[in-house]
């Protein structure tokens, strides 16, 4: 099997529920050139070094493939928001930094160190309150992901960043609609694939309109949470502009949930997988760090970055990827 076809397999919805054997495929080739302006990295040392190579560039509003893989103009709604006033994912240095800087000084160390850890039992209380509720309703068997992993990081990430909680229903419905319209593939040129991009793109833009009516809110009146804080921030870096608070609010409400979403699933899948593995971490509470990591290293939550695209011709595992091209960090 060619590269080419490996990651055209490897995209495809089928083919989700075990991707490993096109992987394995594309492995063979560190750098492998998948289409005319397109080339997926799968080699450790390979996808290391370019993630941190300079002439690798993370606008992916030059980039010749899109924020989901190749540009077609009914995704565009979808990469809108990521394109104009980009958000830190999708921006180089040194506005990333200064947009990086700017959220963390709310999120983290050393500006604010304890925001994560004292949420520790409001997390807790979440979790056994989801567990209740499966009791509650009696029977042997949950949906683990609506039930669970789902409800409690979209909790998490709306306190963060000072949601209304109350608003979850419908950011739920406009990020499923988003995230199906984004993962079709190559399914993209059936009819179902065009419905779904198209119904994507209609969510996306709400979406985007309630992230910015939320920033404006918050302007006017400051509030908790990372936006407001943001916002009226007295900082080295000054406070955000609206524009740049309403793409990083966009991007960190679907980011800041989705991947912890995945990761606590697929813990429990992998655990299911493999008999004798749960009574193992049952009896043994201390393997639980460690535990998670093996997941993620295992069966990654987010298994290939955003398209990004080379500034300059680069010469990498025995490849030449010329300038202009997508580049794809498996």
């Amino acid at each position: 099997m060619d590269a080419a076809t490996a990651w055209a397999e490897a995209m495809k919805f089928e083919n989700r529920p075990n991707p490993y054997p096109f992987f394995e495929e594309l492995r063979k080739t560190p750098v492998a050139k998948v289409d005319e302006r397109t080339y997926v990295v799968t080699g450790y040392p390979e996808a290391l070094a370019l993630a941190h190579d300079p002439r690798i560039s993370s606008d992916i509003a030059r980039s010749p493939s899109g924020l989901f893989g190749e540009k077609d103009v009914q995704l565009q709604p979808l990469e809108a928001a990521q394109t104009q006033d980009a958000s830190m994912l999708t921006n180089d240095p040194p506005q990333h930094d200064t947009m990086r800087r700017q959220f963390m000084r709310h999120f983290g160390p050393p500006h604010t160190p304890d925001l994560i850890p004292s949420m520790a039992g409001y997390v807790v209380d979440l979790a056994n309150g989801m567990l209740d509720k499966v009791k509650a309703r009696g029977g042997t068997r949950m949906d683990v992901v609506d039930d669970f992993s789902y409800p409690i990081p979209v909790s998490v990430i709306f306190r963060v960043l000072g949601a209304p909680i109350e608003d979850e229903p419908k950011f739920h419905a406009w990020v499923t609609d988003f995230m199906q319209g984004a993962d079709v593939g190559p399914e993209r040129e059936t009819p179902e694939g065009r419905a779904a991009v198209q119904k994507a793109a209609q969510s996306t833009a709400e979406l985007a309109a309630y992230a910015r009516a939320l920033v404006e809110r918050f302007a006017k009146e400051p509030g908790p949470g990372l936006i407001s804080a943001a916002l009226h921030d007295d900082g080295p870096d000054g406070p955000v502009s609206i524009e740049v608070a309403t793409n990083n609010t966009l991007l960190l409400l679907v980011a800041g949930h989705d991947s912890t979403v995945n990761t606590i699933s697929n813990c429990i899948m992998t655990l299911l997988r493999n008999p004798g593995s749960w009574d193992l971490l049952r009896d043994n509470r201390d393997l639980i760090p460690r535990t998670v990591e093996e997941v993620q290293r295992l069966q990654g939550s987010v298994q290939f970055f955003p398209s990004r695209w080379a500034t300059a011709d680069i010469e990498i595992g025995s490849t030449r990827i010329p300038a202009g091209s997508a580049v794809f960090l498996v």
